[in-house]
């Protein structure tokens, strides 16, 4: 066991776990398993897709093995498209012929995709059993693996089918950034960048401060870590104080409501889910400063450092009237009204639900 891992703990109530920070920390998932309770003979399903798995999941099975636990691997396709029923009926199927039982644990080792999908197909699975998230992408380590929301897409819309069900463990290790695309790197960089804006103004003063963002073989294992434990520990902190989304953790939606209009419109996968909050991050500091709740000078602050990320600022040729459509498919939407996330300052935002059709035309209007 790596006595140099960083631990945070997410201190729920009925559902604890620790994020487990460190490098080659997946040499240690056997002992990190038997250390939260689970015992010899445990089945276990590896979930991964190729991409991922030709890189890791030998380790990941020879680790389990070591620990006297019982492993099976499945590989799905890669990809945002793959994230339906069609993928979670593979992962059921694959729980069936490994006669995983209640207290079986599924394994989701990949980005937000396999997380999501493994997630909901273990919360799905006899009514619910365990399940451990190993991120392999950086938007997974700060964000998709933490907080218990699982899922698949719906034809009309992102996410609209899924569960709230909190992993036993998540073990990220860095080092698998080495072999993720470069376009994903900084996909998952939007996601940090939003951290910086809704709570923690230092981290993105430090973001500012970075000669290079964008491209991970000139962002120092300092740095790089140092970013990581600050973002999952925000996303740690919001959990535990409203973990089924009732309250502030809708701050965690800040860029995804355009975000997942864009995605929505443009064809999942043909824009990264980073690169789509990011733009997403742009439409809403739009509107924000149309109401007079932002800076103009922060609006610019930010989308400087989205723009430095290597990150997209330019809204997408989209008809207004199906911007508008895909909004009130939202899942977040209330009383027919939408739900947006607006910062007042860096570091400070509020959830807002009277944004009217006006306002958002305008917005829309002053994008294009």
């Amino acid at each position: 066991m790596n006595k140099d891992n960083l631990h945070i703990k997410v201190s729920l109530t009925s559902n604890p776990y620790e994020i487990v920070i460190g490098k080659r920390s997946l040499e240690c998932i056997g002992d990190e398993l038997c250390k939260i309770g689970f015992k010899d003979g445990l089945k276990v399903l590896v979930v991964s897709n190729k991409e991922v798995s030709d890189h890791y999941s030998d380790c990941i099975i020879k680790g389990l093995i070591k620990s006297k636990f019982n492993p099976k691997l499945l590989i799905l396709k890669a990809g945002e498209d793959q994230k339906n029923q069609s993928s979670i009926d593979l992962i059921h199927d694959a729980a069936y012929e490994a006669r995983l039982e209640r207290g079986s644990l599924m394994i989701a080792l990949g980005g937000g995709v396999i997380g999501d999908m493994t997630g909901f197909a273990a919360a799905t699975w006899l009514r619910g059993i365990h399940v451990v998230q190993i991120p392999t992408t950086l938007l997974a380590m700060v964000d998709a693996s933490i907080g218990g929301k699982t899922g698949i897409n719906h034809s009309k819309g992102k996410n609209l089918i899924g569960a709230f069900h909190q992993p036993k463990l998540v073990l990220i290790d860095p080092q698998t950034l080495f072999t993720l695309p470069a376009r994903e790197f900084r996909a998952g960089m939007a996601e940090i960048i939003k951290y910086g804006v809704i709570s923690d103004l230092e981290l993105f003063e430090l973001l500012e401060k970075q000669e290079n963002i964008s491209d991970f073989s000139r962002i120092n294992e300092k740095l790089l870590i140092e970013v990581i434990k600050r973002s999952a520990k925000s996303k740690a902190e919001i959990v535990v104080k409203d973990e089924k989304e009732s309250g502030i953790r809708a701050f965690l939606n800040y860029g995804h409501t355009f975000g997942h209009v864009i995605e929505n419109l443009c064809g999942y996968g043909k824009w990264l889910h980073g690169e789509a909050v990011a733009m997403g991050m742009v439409a809403v500091g739009q509107l924000a400063v149309q109401r007079g709740l932002w800076e103009e000078s922060d609006a610019k602050r930010q989308n400087q450092l989205i723009d430095k990320a290597g990150l997209p600022t330019k809204w997408p040729k989209l008809e207004q009237e199906n911007v508008l459509r895909s909004l009130q498919g939202d899942k977040k939407v209330k009383n027919g009204k939408v739900s947006f996330v607006m910062p007042l300052t860096i570091g400070d935002v509020r959830l807002f639900n009277d944004i009217s059709n006006k306002e958002i035309y305008e917005c829309l209007q002053k994008l294009s």
